[in-house]
């Protein structure tokens, strides 16, 4: 299923400019680059729409912020609109502050997203403008299961539909849409939960395949998710036989994504497309 979308990005090896926060930015390096990608950081206002024109895909993180920053985001999103190239959206604890909130609406006004992810708090505030984050997790109440499973779906088609991005949806079910088609994703560990970061380096993963598949950027999305809960899953077992703890499992994590092949992938991913 993913095949040439992994091997498109073995050829094209894609820079991408991430501005990101501070807690996790070097995890999100070291994961693009085991993934086959190439990263830099940039966030001075100075240089951030130059440092985007020569890269191939942009992320925009907006879990530590400050008002440079945020015109560093504006500039770099316009930038890479003007070259059509991807940019991905990662809003970070939206929900949480009125800043946040109005960082994130500025956000979706001045720069066109080619994918939106989130857990599902994240994602509800960005639609709803509601507050039910708890910090950067997503709230209980929110949490995606059977039963509520065909609501959110329908919900996040028609926020793709409104944004004109790819919703991606993270949590216990993996829900990554367009305005028609849907693939949920049932990999992953609730461990991933427990390391920061985890989500910060799947937005870079993303970007990667995003940049290298411009043309699927559903596909591309998918599959970036789909071989992160692969991972996920790997480091726990490689965890749970070595007897070691959850900076180890930080290492295992990055390990498994570096030495994912296509046979791991197909074998091991467990995925419903509606």
């Amino acid at each position: 299923m993913f095949n040439e979308i992994k091997e498109n990005v073995k050829k094209e090896h894609p820079l991408v400019h991430c501005i990101t926060n501070y807690v996790t930015v070097n995890d999100v390096a070291n994961m693009i680059l085991a993934v086959d990608g190439s990263p830099i950081m940039a966030d001075e206002i100075k240089e951030a729409a130059d440092i985007t024109s020569i890269t191939n895909a942009l992320v925009i993180n907006i879990g530590t912020l400050n008002q440079t920053k945020v015109e560093s985001m504006i500039a770099a999103g316009k930038k890479a609109n003007a070259l059509h190239h991807p940019v991905i959206l990662d809003p970070v604890g939206a929900g949480a502050s009125t800043y946040r909130n109005e960082v994130t609406e500025r956000l979706l006004k001045e720069v066109q997203f080619s994918v939106i992810k989130g857990n599902i708090s994240e994602i509800k505030c960005i639609a709803q403008k509601t507050n039910t984050t708890s910090g950067v997790d997503a709230n209980d109440e929110d949490l995606v299961n059977e039963d509520n499973l065909e609501e959110v779906i329908a919900f996040a088609k028609l926020l793709s539909q409104q944004t004109k991005a790819v919703i991606a949806i993270t949590g216990p079910i993996d829900i990554v849409c367009d305005k028609e088609h849907t693939y949920l994703i049932k990999n992953g560990h609730p461990i991933m939960s427990r390391i920061t970061g985890t989500g910060c380096m799947l937005a870079g993963v993303i970007a990667v395949y995003v940049a290298a598949n411009q043309e699927k950027p559903l596909e591309a999305t998918a599959c970036a998710i789909t071989m992160m809960g692969i991972a996920g899953e790997l480091a726990n077992d490689k965890m749970q036989i070595q007897q070691s703890g959850t900076a180890s499992f930080r290492t295992y994590l990055i390990d498994a994504m570096s030495t994912m092949d296509m046979d791991t992938l197909t074998g091991g991913m467990n995925i419903e497309i509606q």
